[in-house]
């Protein structure tokens, strides 16, 4: 292939990665405030930029773009946990694991809330994704920390709620940002809040596991 229609071919390339990636983002902007069923085509169309009908070539339904924009959640949500590993110092693991959780909630709050709509519904749409590949992962990480109970670096907790227990405390100020907000009068998106955030739950949590 000459230079010239290689060049081509990767340039209608980003064009369709832009594309994919405009009405994925318009799917989560109104899916998260609205869920599946107040949310139209034609409205994330319009967001994104597009045609319906171009639209219906990517994604050739509503249900469709809302599994994957939920899918695109899932590896956001996920990409923190992927990176807890059994070479790390256990307690300086689970305190990186909590801060980036929390950066999740900070950069990603939108999808928080969509992914805790899925959950309240009964994850209709995800379930499949939730027995598989994340039953998987937690499974494998879990067995880490279970490795290093077992061994004596941290208490004795049951590794499953260890991880639920993280989920909970980090995702609630994605989640219930305006409860936080309407409480403390800040966000995550405050600098000083966010580590004064960070601080707090890691210290709650590590020292809750501390082996004594």
């Amino acid at each position: 292939m000459a230079q010239g229609a290689v060049k081509e071919v990767g340039r209608r390339s980003k064009a369709v990665a832009a594309k994919k990636q405009a009405i994925l983002a318009a799917g989560l902007d109104y899916f998260s405030r609205f869920g599946i069923h107040g949310t139209s085509l034609e409205q994330v169309a319009e967001k994104a930029d597009v045609s319906k009908t171009n639209l219906l070539y990517y994604y050739p339904s509503k249900e469709a773009l809302y599994v994957a924009v939920l899918k695109q959640i899932l590896d956001i949500w996920l990409a923190p946990l992927k990176a807890f590993r059994a070479d790390l110092q256990p307690l300086v693991a689970i305190g990186e694991y909590i801060r980036l959780k929390l950066e999740v909630s900070r950069d990603h709050p939108q999808a928080s809330k969509l992914f805790c709509l899925e959950m309240l519904q009964g994850a209709p749409l995800l379930m499949a994704e939730l027995s598989g590949d994340l039953k998987s992962l937690v499974d494998e990480k879990s067995a880490i920390i279970a490795g290093w109970v077992a061994s004596g670096k941290i208490g004795p907790v049951d590794p499953h709620h260890l991880i639920f227990m993280i989920w909970a405390s980090t995702q609630h100020y994605a989640d219930f940002a305006t409860q936080v907000e309407a409480v403390t009068g800040k966000t995550l998106q405050d600098e000083a809040f966010f580590r004064q955030t960070v601080e707090n739950v890691q210290r709650m949590v590590i020292e809750g596991i501390r082996p004594r």
